[in-house]
């Protein structure tokens, strides 16, 4: 049996919208969403190092975060429920730098987004949602960091009349004290 995955560049070099393979019968399902072979095939080296799911709450918005040392691609893709997922290119060479990018992901379109190295990631609940990080690259603390999710230079459209309003927001502590996109391109010279 072939095992076809669908890979899609976006305009943001480096990023994919994949689907992944996926068979179905009267049992359900069987999902792949990675396979190194397939990947390296399609010109795209992704080793793994980590993985992680993050289970959150309808509301609930992980800003744009990226580690500033030993950056972390990652491969996303959310597992069930819906999540507004956001790209944004942090690579100062490049023609799209503080360009971003949104998809909806949910566990019934079994969508991944393939995060570069260099770019910031987030994403809004749309629905009570469990979602899956396959990273490249281990969690290095010292270097997490972000951009605030409302930042208006990078002006992210986030869809709040999908959660009932931007008032519905859910966000942690930490994601309430992240710098600017100015602040960042302060802090690599840029």
């Amino acid at each position: 049996m072939v095992q076809k995955f669908d890979f899609q560049e976006l305009d943001l070099q480096g990023a994919y919208i994949i689907t992944p393979f996926c068979a179905t019968d009267n049992r359900g399902a069987f999902i792949k969403d990675y396979n190194i072979d397939t990947f390296k095939d399609n010109g795209i080296n992704h080793d793994l190092k980590e993985v992680f799911y993050t289970i959150s709450k309808k509301g609930v918005i992980r800003a744009i975060h990226f580690q500033l040392i030993k950056q972390q691609a990652k491969l996303v893709r959310c597992i069930s429920g819906h999540v507004y997922d956001v790209i944004v290119d942090l690579r100062p060479e490049s023609p799209t730098f503080g360009q971003w990018r949104g998809v909806h992901l949910t566990g019934e379109n079994t969508k991944c987004v393939l995060v570069p190295e260099r770019f910031g990631h987030g994403y809004l609940v749309v629905e009570d949602s469990i979602v899956s990080y396959k990273c490249a690259e281990v969690f290095y603390g010292e270097g997490d960091s972000g951009i605030m999710y409302n930042d208006p230079e990078l002006a992210v459209e986030w869809p709040y009349d999908l959660i009932g309003g931007s008032d519905k927001l859910i966000m942690s502590d930490k994601d309430k004290k992240l710098m600017s996109f100015s602040d960042y391109r302060h802090l690599r010279n840029i």
